[in-house]
């Protein structure tokens, strides 16, 4: 059975991701509309530049054109935050992405957009699932999936090919402060990790007169060998670019351009969190805006230092971002984000965008007069520090069982030398420590792991920490 994860559905390509379980999907969401009473509304889809995504849509146009449902088409390899951007400006009930975002390159899969462009959350989820069992019942009954060919649903005006990256550059255009990066002259090197991201930051960073170097630009469904992931171990050559080109900044994205990483002027990995902090201290000291921030339960906490010094507050959500997307509109925080490099700020779509967050860190460092590495200092020397230490494990099912058992069935917690002061099961075992610091172990929502983040004052405690919790589990 097809089920949907914090990210979406992805699958292996050739076993689980199969023509016969997209076309369920596509059908079991046709029903879905219809039951609604939006069918006659459509709904937009597009596709990144992995192994299949193009043909796995025109797979399920050929559904949804039978169902009678309109399909709008970005026909050509886009960001998903286009596909995001589209459906909430034109007040689409529906949209839909192929991708498997930052996951390996066997790997492919769907995102599902709902009605203001926001990632479907698990209510919206269970419901297609519900939909794919009412669907497998009919299968086994001997009914079928009805189709009609791709080139006779684009004649019967069923499928619509089209391509509004110009209305999502113009929208990303009216919120940058343009003006001021002009005045900059800046060299920024481009790393879309053979991803889909290129043409739009491109654009962008060129109509504000940046100087552009790109690398990595051209269609490779393996990501040149890597994940497609913008962590410090893939942006090595990044790295090297900024170095050698003295580029002001370097900024990679990953498979579908809806995350973000970053290399400062030093040469030196930006963290994601240290990105997010980055960013709501110059919203909140620079741009004068104001309200809270909202983050899942690994990203850092050093957001909540930032609120706290100019009187606001940050929430913690599970990891997905359709639950910092949800927070956010429930209080009005300004900016929301997580550790795995996705974020959004008010104003702008409502889910992830690196575009977009790749613009704003242009312009901030524009504004503050400030290359990223002084920045990051000044923040520092305010705030202090943390440092987070990530682990990945995979396991067997009966391990997974195991630990799941001992963290969240019979709660049993390993003994770590600092004093904890509250334990959370709102998404894994997240423990707080007396004086700050906390440790989180949780199964990933997207891949066959378990991540533990730690985050501590010290590197060295952060590893301590890290280590006893994964021996005390038999990793």
């Amino acid at each position: 059975m097809i089920r949907f994860g914090t990210g979406g559905w992805r699958a292996v390509i050739g076993d689980e991701f199969t023509k016969q379980n997209i076309q369920k999907l596509a059908k079991a969401l046709a029903m879905k509309m219809e039951d609604e009473g939006v069918d006659a509304e459509g709904l937009c889809i597009g596709y990144d530049r992995r192994f299949l995504s193009k043909e796995a849509l025109m797979w399920a146009c050929e559904v949804f054109a039978a169902e009678g449902i309109r399909v709008w088409f970005v026909n050509r390899s886009s960001p998903t935050p286009l596909v995001m951007y589209y459906v909430m400006a034109h007040d689409l009930p529906y949209g839909m992405m192929v991708t498997a975002s930052h996951n390996p390159a066997v790997y492919n899969g769907f995102k599902v957009f709902t009605r203001g462009g926001k990632d479907a959350d698990e209510d919206q989820t269970r419901e297609i699932e519900r939909y794919l069992e009412l669907l497998e019942e009919k299968l086994e009954n001997g009914g079928k999936i009805e189709t009609i060919p791709y080139e006779q649903a684009k004649k019967e005006n069923l499928v619509v090919e089209f391509n509004p990256i110009n209305e999502y550059i113009d929208n990303i255009l009216e919120q940058i402060d343009m003006d001021r990066i002009k005045e900059k002259n800046l060299r920024v090197a481009l790393d879309p990790m053979y991803g889909v991201s290129q043409t739009s930051l491109r654009t962008i960073l060129c109509i504000a007169r940046c100087e552009v170097e790109v690398i990595h630009d051209r269609h490779d469904t393996l990501f040149g060998g890597k994940l497609p992931a913008p962590n410090e171990r893939t942006l090595r050559t990044l790295q090297n670019y900024v170095l050698d080109r003295s580029c002001d900044i370097g900024i990679a994205t990953d498979g579908d351009a809806d995350r973000i990483g970053v290399i400062d002027d030093q040469g030196r990995f930006l963290h994601p969190n240290e990105i997010l902090v980055l960013l709501y201290y110059y919203l909140l000291k620079y741009k004068k805006w104001s309200g809270p921030v909202v983050r899942n339960v690994a990203t850092t906490h050093m957001l909540d230092r930032v609120a706290e010094k100019f009187s606001q507050t940050c929430f913690e959500v599970p990891v997905g971002f359709k639950h910092i997307s949800a927070k956010m509109a429930e209080t009005g925080a300004i900016i929301g984000g997580e550790s795995s490099g996705g974020l959004t700020v008010k104003g702008h779509i409502n889910g992830k965008d690196g575009v977009y967050a790749a613009a704003l860190l242009v312009e901030m460092i524009s504004v503050t007069s400030m290359k990223l590495s002084q920045l990051m200092e000044k923040v520092r020397e305010e705030f202090g520090e943390f440092h987070m230490e990530e682990r990945d494990y995979r396991f067997t099912p009966e391990k997974k069982e195991e630990i799941r058992k001992i963290l969240l069935e019979d709660r049993i917690l390993p003994s770590l030398p600092i004093p904890v002061q509250k334990v959370s099961y709102l998404d894994g075992c997240k423990l707080y420590f007396e004086g700050g610091g906390w440790i989180i172990c949780r199964f990933s929502g997207t891949e066959p792991l378990l991540r533990i983040f730690c985050e501590m004052d010290t590197p060295e405690k952060a590893q301590e920490l890290t280590e006893r919790f994964a021996g005390f589990l038999g990793l």
